[in-house]
């Protein structure tokens, strides 16, 4: 398996557009909690009640995308959801010019960002699966996710310095542009994509298409564990996120770009492990370098509960960072090849727009009741408390590799 071997003018450019895309969402890191604390004077209970319900409520929203996508083309549906997000982002520095933005207008902005984001992720997790021949789907997630932890390390120091530069509003005028950047690489991809289908048919959405993606989750012997591990796993390390903020910021005196230091210098391990994965299944096989990964990063967030002040404290944090991010950068390609090979091209969009939604709601609920937590006990507590129960989440891994349902790989769509 070569990673540096070319995946094709089409896959060129669907990489282009993701990582513009991805490049716009971390120089807009945390620009609604930013714009709700420095231009709305949120309080802390508005900035949660912000984050959760953008997840939550866009998570519901989404519910129905799934099955729509699925029986459409994917790149028109990618290119739209690009645009929505362009125009949902926009009426947000718009709305601030014109001195009209409220915190309602933003909580909209993010359930609709939150719900095509969901629509997005499955249209393009089902066009990968039509472009890229099976053997190759790993080194295309290789290169996704280093793109991924490139930008998570380059775009919160830049996001930073724009912030003091010009305001919090710009950076989501830059994010928005991005996602105009992204449906135009999209659209240049070329070529011809078939309709989902019989010719000629018109797609229905039927009731039971809601629970499909769930259903064929749930019914997989390898994917139910995995699902249930992923979820939980996401959750837990998500919900720990603001914790750490206010134990570094708050209680131990490091300044806000000591914190963004602490977390975008370890991205570096995102970047090789991602680089890594390609030769580590070739020499280990997939299945075992999932499991084994995937139970190494479960081993990291309870050191986080451990820092103190000072240079000691800076230096633990980026250390427990930069393990968590390495073991994240080789599972999560590996882990992504892996369920789109055990899932039938017919159902691909309905999956992975279940699996988000699910992801997406669990972390809002885990979100809410890890602050509530460290209301009742302290934000060191609660981390001690979320890193015991990461501890336990390697025993939901698949333990065995189970040959998947549907043998025969579909003809590829994308010509």
């Amino acid at each position: 398996m070569v990673a540096g071997r070319s995946l094709g003018r089409q896959f060129g450019w669907l990489w282009a557009a993701y990582a513009v895309s991805t490049l716009g969402t971390w120089l807009a890191f945390d620009a609604f909690a930013l714009i709700a604390i420095l231009v709305l004077h949120a309080g802390t209970t508005e900035v949660s009640l912000l984050a959760a319900s953008g997840l939550a409520i866009g998570a519901v929203v989404a519910l129905p995308l799934g099955p729509w996508v699925e029986f459409r083309r994917k790149r028109p549906v990618m290119i739209a959801m690009d645009l929505v997000r362009f125009a949902a982002l926009m009426s947000v520095p718009v709305a601030f010019a014109l001195g009209r933005l409220c915190f309602a207008q933003l909580l909209v902005v993010s359930v609709v960002v939150g719900a095509a984001d969901i629509a997005f992720t499955a249209a393009s997790g089902a066009a990968l699966k039509a472009l890229v021949r099976r053997e190759d789907l790993l080194v295309a997630n290789g290169r996704f996710e280093s793109t991924t932890w490139t930008a998570t390390m380059l775009g919160p120091p830049l996001g930073g310095a724009a912030i003091v530069l010009v305001g919090p509003v710009m950076t989501m005028v830059a994010n928005a542009v991005s996602y105009l950047l992204s449906a135009v690489g999209i659209r240049a991809m070329g070529g011809r994509e078939v309709r989902p289908g019989p010719a000629g048919a018109r797609p229905r959405l039927r009731v039971g298409d809601l629970a499909a993606g769930w259903r064929y989750i749930l019914t997989d012997s390898a994917l139910r564990p995995l699902f249930a591990n992923t979820v939980l796993v996401n959750g837990l390390i998500m919900a720990a996120s603001p914790l750490l903020a206010v134990l570094m910021v708050r209680d131990l005196g490091f300044t806000p770009w000591q914190y963004g230091l602490a977390f975008a210098v370890p991205c570096v391990g995102g970047l090789i492990g991602s680089r890594l994965s390609p030769r580590v299944v070739a020499r280990f096989g997939q299945h075992r370098v999932m499991v084994t990964a995937g139970a190494l990063r479960a081993f990291w967030l309870l050191g986080l509960a451990f820092i103190g002040p000072g240079p000691a404290g800076l230096v633990l944090v980026m250390t427990v960072e930069l393990g968590l991010i390495t073991c994240m950068g080789v599972c999560n390609p590996v882990f992504a090849t892996y369920r789109l090979a055990r899932t039938p091209a017919d159902r691909v969009a309905r999956t992975l727009s279940a699996w988000s939604v699910t992801s997406k709601a669990t972390i809002a609920a885990l979100t809410a009741l890890w602050g509530l937590l460290a209301g009742v006990t302290s934000p060191r507590t609660a981390l001690v408390i979320a890193g015991l129960v990461l501890m336990a989440t390697p025993l939901l891994l698949p333990r065995h590799d189970h040959p998947p349902r549907h043998e025969r790989e579909p003809a590829r769509n994308l010509t």
